[in-house]
């Protein structure tokens, strides 16, 4: 209890030292005693624009806080454009931890001294981040290997840290007049989710060899392989990749990498994971990025980093390449309609309307140069056009749209001339000729085969079982009609009969009384 008022007492002193009450209460009706007191914190400096702030006072708060900023930072259908923009900016700066506690990790998880497991392991880690950090070692087979290790106490700080951002979230929906629309509880939630999934490393472990087993055959990507024997939830050890990081492009250049095919190469892969696949490495900054200077694979990507993958069903598939493609033709009547025969938008919703929308979002930027063309603003403009049309925006479509982000960054650092539409319109083309046409038929086929080969043997007894059930019940229907016309005879018998002794007796009560009036007259 102790500790979370006194992490309640540094949440609201980094909150006024940056001025993020006066962010709050900028946009909002508030009482004129709320906004006095906030003009007499007179000793802090809120002269910066409120994105920076916002994003210092995240820094200074701590990793966990700044990868909640980070996950903010691809919702831009929550928040101003210049506050995402600037949250984007957010890096996990978190010094190592100390050798000895990583060495203990090691030992706890894998049951042996490092000393013992390996040919060699270097004490100084070669990177850190808020989750992990990692150290070089050699297998006494002689293999390069990285090991990766959970920072330790983390679960315990994470969930400390997220059920604040909870009792946040609660307080913002009943306080803040839009608080509803903007979903804080659904997108704590989300983190929450997304943190503990990056706390197993195993998971991690199984993502990297997913994405491995899929690029197998492919000249484009590289990803580490993992030796289960070394991996557990909090350690697991991949191979050693050599390369230049992505972002260094003057090495890149020196070591006579083709930056051109590169760049397009980086689209293919995105397109291939997403359409092919449907999952993808979602966490494809820079940071997560070499390119290989050995031999065997001069030239090729190699990706680091699986903690956070996303994965799309073959109805998102679908729609999305059915959107991309009536992008790239500007058949924006097309996009309209795809939105709502998914669902995505009302069925009410004028298709003149948002067809008209989504041409004033999208019309601008083609033939344009990458480095012309500014995803952020068209996501948020599409965003704004969204909430407009009370379009819903898909949770699993939030990771691919943050990693489409990254595309953008890598492309424009690479290649600023690269001309994204030009370079995915063909591989799009190509992905929608195989799943539509006979190729795509006989994959599918293909693939139910299995299910055939089980069923055929089957389908004589399937069918006389099937012909049964439907006999029977018109043999029992056809009975019981007879046996219903039957009790129809012989109720008709009893009627006439007993009309006929009815009338019978009517008819001599009245000839009765006809005879008695007669006799009583005359």
């Amino acid at each position: 209890m102790l500790f979370k008022f006194l992490r309640l007492f540094k949440i609201a002193r980094v909150a006024i030292r940056y001025g993020l009450d006066e962010i709050a209460i900028s946009g909002f009706d508030v009482p004129r005693t709320a906004k006095l007191i906030e003009t007499l914190i007179f000793w802090r400096d809120i002269s910066a624009p409120r994105g920076v702030r916002l994003r210092q006072a995240l820094e200074d708060l701590g990793p966990i806080f700044v990868k909640f900023g980070q996950v903010l930072s691809t919702r831009r259908d929550l928040m101003p454009a210049d506050i995402a923009d600037e949250l984007a900016l957010l890096q996990d700066r978190v010094p190592p931890f100390d050798s000895d506690l990583a060495i203990a990790q090691i030992t706890k998880s894998l049951g042996d001294h490092p000393a013992e497991l390996f040919a060699s392991f270097e004490r100084i880690p070669v990177a850190s981040a808020s989750i992990a950090q990692v150290h070089f070692a050699v297998l006494k087979d002689g293999r390069d290997v990285a090991v990766k290790v959970l920072r330790p106490g983390m679960k315990k700080s994470i969930d400390e840290d997220v059920e604040l951002m909870h009792i946040a979230a609660q307080w913002v929906e009943r306080l803040w007049a839009d608080g509803k629309r903007l979903k804080p509880r659904e997108v704590v939630a989300e983190f929450d989710k997304y943190l503990h999934d990056e706390l197993d490393l195993m998971r991690e472990a199984a993502n990297a060899s997913q994405l491995r087993r899929n690029f197998a055959d492919s000249d484009l990507l590289a990803v580490p392989e993992m030796f289960w024997d070394y991996c557990s939830s909090s350690v697991i050890v991949m191979e050693r990749m050599h390369g230049i990081p992505v972002s260094q492009t003057e090495r890149l250049i020196e070591a006579g990498i083709d930056m051109k095919k590169l760049s397009r190469d980086g689209v293919e892969i995105f397109f291939t994971q997403v359409f092919r696949d449907g999952f993808f490495h979602a966490d494809m900054h820079p940071g997560n990025i070499l390119v290989s200077t050995d031999p065997a694979t001069f030239g090729r990507y190699i990706a680091l980093d699986f903690g956070i993958v996303g994965t799309l069903t073959d109805f998102d598939k679908d729609y999305l390449s059915q959107n991309f493609l009536a992008f790239f033709r500007r058949d924006y009547k097309r996009v309209a309609e795809a939105h709502i025969e998914s669902g995505w938008a009302p069925k009410n919703t004028r298709v003149d309307e948002l067809e008209s929308a989504v041409r004033a979002c999208c019309e601008p930027i083609f033939d344009r140069p990458l480095k012309d063309i500014s995803f952020g603003q068209i996501l948020l403009r599409l965003f704004q056009t969204s909430r407009r049309f009370n379009v819903e925006v898909q949770p699993q479509l939030v990771l691919l749209q943050k990693t489409l982000l990254n595309i953008e960054g890598l492309g424009r650092q690479l290649d600023p001339e690269l001309d994204l539409w030009k370079t995915a319109k063909p591989y799009l083309e190509r992905w929608m000729t195989q799943q539509i046409g006979w190729r795509g038929m006989l994959e599918r086929l293909k693939t139910e085969a299995p299910g055939y080969a089980h069923i055929l043997p089957q389908l004589p007894r399937l069918l006389h079982q099937a012909l049964k059930v439907t006999v029977e019940p018109q043999q029992r229907d056809a009975e019981l009609l007879k046996h219903l016309i039957a009790e129809q005879k012989r109720t008709n018998l009893l009627l006439g009969f007993a009309v006929y002794v009815g009338g019978g007796l009517l008819a001599g009560v009245l000839i009765t009384q006809i005879v008695v009036r007669w006799h009583y007259l005359f």
